[in-house]
């Protein structure tokens, strides 16, 4: 990446501002209409806006949002949710690794991946886990920065032809400690 296109990475915390709820739903428009396995088949800017609402409401908790800025605004997003057991305090999922069409393959993926990791150990998680369609971009990555593969559940989702089914891949990483 050079200087112009280098984004950066920060966490947004509640309450976020209507013009970073607006780009985060953009964001998540982009995602479903370049097909990602983001749990939507087809998604408005309105609708969109009304899940981050909702996502973004939910009472405080240890929660990580994580998003990308570059020089337009947000280019990607990623999440971490704690587990909700009580015995799993040490457990977060990671969910929607969101890279806006305009800023693929400059490795922000790789930055995303890396900053809500070290986010995710720096709150006391020391167990992530996540899935990824199979034969998707995310599932090599993910194997590229070293996510262990539990296996693979076939059929798991439809695509965003709201037809096929595909398999997804169920990742984890164990976190050391933060000093």
């Amino acid at each position: 990446m050079n200087d112009e296109t280098r984004a950066v990475i920060e966490r947004l915390r509640s309450p976020v501002d209507e013009a970073d709820l607006r780009a985060l739903a953009a964001l998540l428009v982009d995602a479903v209409d370049a097909g990602a396995a983001v749990s939507f088949l087809s998604l408005t800017q309105a609708e969109a806006e009304d899940w981050w609402r909702r996502q973004l409401s939910a009472p405080a908790s240890r929660a990580i949002l994580l998003v990308a800025r570059d020089a337009e605004g947000i280019a990607g997003s990623v999440q971490a949710h704690p587990s909700w057991a009580p015995n799993q305090p040490h457990h977060a999922d990671v969910a929607k690794l969101i890279v806006h069409r305009r800023a693929r393959r400059r490795g922000l993926g790789e930055q995303l991946m890396t900053a809500i990791e070290r986010e995710a150990a720096a709150e006391g998680f020391r167990l992530l886990v996540l899935d990824s369609k199979r034969g998707d971009a995310g599932e090599r990555l993910y194997r590229r920065l070293g996510w262990t593969v539990v296996g693979t559940i076939p059929r798991f989702a439809l695509d965003t032809d709201g037809r096929t089914l595909h398999d997804t891949v169920v990742f984890y990483k164990e976190l050391p400690a933060s000093p």
